[in-house]
């Protein structure tokens, strides 16, 4: 919804402002020019990604699309599904979660917080370590180096989709010049027709410059920018399982470990200790 509000409102400023000079929109429609710039960004877009590349940045499209799932509730969801699972262990042991991480879906423990069960990549980074907890073969050193090399391996590989939308969007400007240069070269050519003709073909060349550089700063650049943020939030509630369940492993009783991690959420998004006890207490309740 943001992103439409966004693109709605470029567009207006642009083409409200040009209109409220007295231009004539009609003038700024050059098929031909788009066509130019469109494609020769595609192109070049296509010669310089492998299809990894190609095939990360279609498949992050929809992140774009929704909004943000990382919000408050999901946080709380979170941290009361993290304060549910090492209750469990410090009561009944370690051992007690094997059919709750090999059936999550199928877990009661899990099942009441459906926020988590959406997000698959989270469900799994949060099972896996659980496994390797509940086989007792590593220390929290050695879990805690793992995590932190899943979490750069993720940031690496979220980086390619948004630095090919960045490199998109560089180019959109060269392209802009490019069709300019050729409308220029179409004018030359047609030095023998009356001035009025000749205003036109120069204000045509001219619209592939402005197209090239509000396609790239006005449409895709900002997309490239809201992708980066919707990994980071990815990586952010990574960390927060992390240092729950090292907090944990190292010792903590659940209340703490809890709290360790909540204090790894953003500002925006943690709620408050009040908000996560209460969270807590109502989901007991029921």
């Amino acid at each position: 919804m943001l992103i439409a509000v966004g693109f709605i409102t470029v567009l207006l400023a642009v083409f409200g402002g040009f209109v409220l000079q007295d231009g004539h929109l009609a003038a700024l429609f050059q098929p031909y020019e788009v066509m130019m710039i469109c494609g020769g960004a595609l192109g070049a877009f296509v010669i310089a990604n492998d299809r990894k590349a190609i095939g990360m940045t279609w498949d992050s499209l929809p992140m774009l699309l929704r909004g943000s799932r990382y919000t408050r509730a999901l946080y709380m969801a979170l941290m009361a599904l993290m304060y549910d699972i090492l209750t469990k262990v410090r009561k009944e042991g370690l051992m007690s979660l094997e059919r709750d991480i090999d059936a999550p879906w199928e877990s009661a423990l899990f099942s009441r917080h459906r926020l988590i069960l959406m997000d698959e990549h989270l469900l799994e980074f949060i099972t896996d370590y659980l496994r390797l907890m509940v086989s007792g073969t590593m220390d929290s050193f050695q879990v805690e180096n793992l995590m932190d090399n899943e979490i750069a391996t993720y940031q690496e590989d979220a980086e390619i989709p948004v630095d090919a939308l960045h490199k998109l969007a560089d180019g959109m400007p060269a392209f802009g010049i490019v069709a300019a240069v050729m409308g220029v070269v179409h004018t030359m050519g047609s030095v023998g027709r009356p001035p009025a003709e000749l205003g036109g073909l120069i204000a045509a060349a001219l619209v592939g410059t402005f197209l090239g550089i509000l396609l790239s700063y006005g449409l895709v650049a900002p997309l490239a920018g809201l992708l980066h943020r919707r990994h980071q939030e990815v990586v952010k509630a990574l960390q927060c399982v992390k240092v729950t369940l090292l907090a944990s492993m190292s010792g903590y009783a659940p209340a703490i470990a809890v709290e360790f991690g909540r204090k790894v959420i953003s500002a925006t998004e943690r709620p408050s200790f009040a908000e996560l006890e209460g969270h807590v207490r109502q989901l007991k309740s029921r």
